[in-house]
């Protein structure tokens, strides 16, 4: 009797039970990290390594190759990371970068405007800053690194809303939370949409004492290769220097530094109206 070889990149048949989600997920990471140790692992290799049954090993595998992040080699039989997965990652040396490129932007905001100048990335529900060059004013506006703010209600949150393709700038508005902090915060859905369409106009967001009394700010948006929002920056000070007029001549300076961060990372930067 001639028994037939199974193929090593497909498991034994086994009824298993299925794991509860949570170590399923730890599962998963687990594999994936091996697979970047050891890319062009057999099933069965893998499984022996990760510690798992074969049929485990296999139900996540083929999790993950549905949604991209590995990939099966046939005529090897063998796993390899997949493309979705240096996409994910991609994301944070993104980020990463556009911190590198942007502190001389942030150095020549500070000597040219005197005020503190801010770095700040987009999270789903705020804007967290995360590089900071200050001015050696002895009255100055302050956010220290792992600081977030809501998007309403800073420079940098609105700047980097108004840079929103209309369907994006749609999907965010319908969800977005509208706290008032002081008497000038946006908390109104018209209002807000309003000061964005100016934004977009102008190519620079303010802050008009909206998340704290006695403080402005000008930002704008920094963009990716495709055009869209990746960081924006900022400048912040007292309304005694930021006055009103003051913070409408800065804008295009802001913004001119925000559209050289964005083609020294490789980005898109779209026409602007006067």
């Amino acid at each position: 009797m001639t028994m037939q070889r199974r193929p090593r990149g497909r498991p034994r048949l086994a009824a298993t039970p299925p794991e509860a989600p949570l170590v399923t997920l730890d599962r998963a990471v687990a594999v994936l990290r091996l697979l970047a140790e050891r890319p062009g692992l057999s099933l069965t290799a893998m499984a022996e390594a990760a510690g798992l049954p074969p049929s485990s090993t296999h139900r996540i595998l083929t999790t993950l190759q549905h949604h991209g992040l590995v990939e099966f080699e046939e005529p090897a039989q063998t796993w390899h990371i997949g493309a979705e997965a240096f996409r994910i990652g991609s994301t944070f040396l993104a980020r990463r970068k556009v911190a590198e490129r942007a502190r001389p932007a942030l150095q020549a905001l500070v000597a040219a405007t005197g005020e503190t100048a801010n770095l700040a990335l987009p999270e789903p529900d705020a804007v967290l800053f995360v590089a900071q060059v200050e001015t050696h004013a002895p009255i100055r506006a302050f956010f220290r690194p792992g600081t977030r703010s809501p998007y309403h209600a800073s420079g940098a949150g609105k700047a980097l809303l108004a840079a929103l393709d209309d369907e994006a700038l749609q999907r965010r508005f319908a969800v977005l939370p509208l706290e008032r902090f002081t008497d000038r915060t946006l908390a109104d859905r018209t209002a807000l949409l309003r000061d964005l369409m100016k934004t977009r106009a102008r190519g620079f967001a303010i802050d008009d004492e909206e998340r704290f009394e006695g403080m402005r700010c000008v930002a704008a948006a920094i963009r990716d290769e495709t055009g869209a929002p990746v960081a924006a920056l900022s400048i912040s000070g007292p309304t005694v220097r930021l006055t009103k007029a003051r913070v409408l001549a800065l804008g295009p300076d802001v913004a001119r530094a925000a559209e050289d961060v964005t083609r020294a990372i490789g980005g898109l930067s779209p026409g602007r109206s006067a």
